[in-house]
Order: C-alpha cells, then sequence, then structure tokens
C-alpha cells in the first residue's frame, strides 16, 4: 500500500490544518489506517486511527476534542482535521496503514494493529 501525505506546513497557535493521506488501491475492504506524529527527540506517539470498513475512528487522548480523523473512500483517502493547535502539537506527522483488519470497530485499529505501510511524512510547525 503506497502513502502520500500533504497538508502540512506553519501556523499559528490556535490554528488549523487538515492533513491528507492518499492510499494506493486497497487490496482489502476493510483496512486500518493512522496518523501518528514524531516530535525530535520523543517516541512516535499515535494520534488517530480509522477503520475503513465501517468508518470507526478513535483518537488519543492528547488530542481529543481537537483532531478528527475521516476518511473519503472513493478516493482512497484519510484526513486528519487538526484545530486549536498548540506549540506541543509540532511534529513530523505520518500516515500508515494495517491491511486487513480483521473486525470491524475502533479497538483493533488503535490497540492492536501492528501498522506496515508508512508514508514519508508531513512536518507540522505551531509557533
Amino acid at each position: 500500500v503506497q502513502l502520500v501525505e500533504s497538508g502540512g506546513g506553519s501556523v499559528q497557535a490556535g490554528g488549523s490544518l487538515t492533513l491528507s493521506c492518499a492510499a494506493g488501491r486497497y487490496t482489502y475492504k476493510r483496512n486500518c489506517m493512522g496518523w501518528f506524529r514524531q516530535a525530535p527527540g520523543k517516541e512516535r506517539e499515535k494520534v488517530a486511527t480509522i477503520n475503513t470498513g465501517d468508518g470507526s475512528t478513535a483518537v488519543a487522548n492528547s488530542v481529543k476534542g481537537r483532531f478528527a480523523i475521516s476518511q473519503d473512500k472513493a478516493k482512497n483517502t484519510v484526513y486528519l482535521q487538526m484545530n486549536s493547535l498548540k506549540p506541543e502539537d509540532t511534529a513530523m506527522y505520518y500516515c500508515a496503514a494495517d491491511s486487513p483488519a480483521p473486525t470491524g470497530g475502533n479497538w483493533y485499529c488503535f490497540a492492536v494493529a501492528k501498522y506496515k505501510y508508512w508514508g514519508q511524512g508531513t512536518q507540522v510547525t505551531v509557533s
């Protein structure tokens, strides 16, 4: 699965950005797609996941209420809407996929999936 992220950039605190992840043609109808981020000197953090089969989503507590993940099935594209951005959201953001997802719902994609496919990343800087 080829993943291509876009939409990163620089924004002032309190602003918004939307990241996009365009995936190649899915082999399976139900997949896990996720957004991760990694800041310099910090471990990679899982931000949000979506089950492409039924659209179930989950977000990390650190971004709950500010970030949302969604998909456009027709375009094989997953989005990360980021609102009320804070300087601590500054990081490289990566799109990732795990295929197939053996079940629907949000639990497997957020808690269990081992994401095997990764995009190149897109930088988000909040000042």
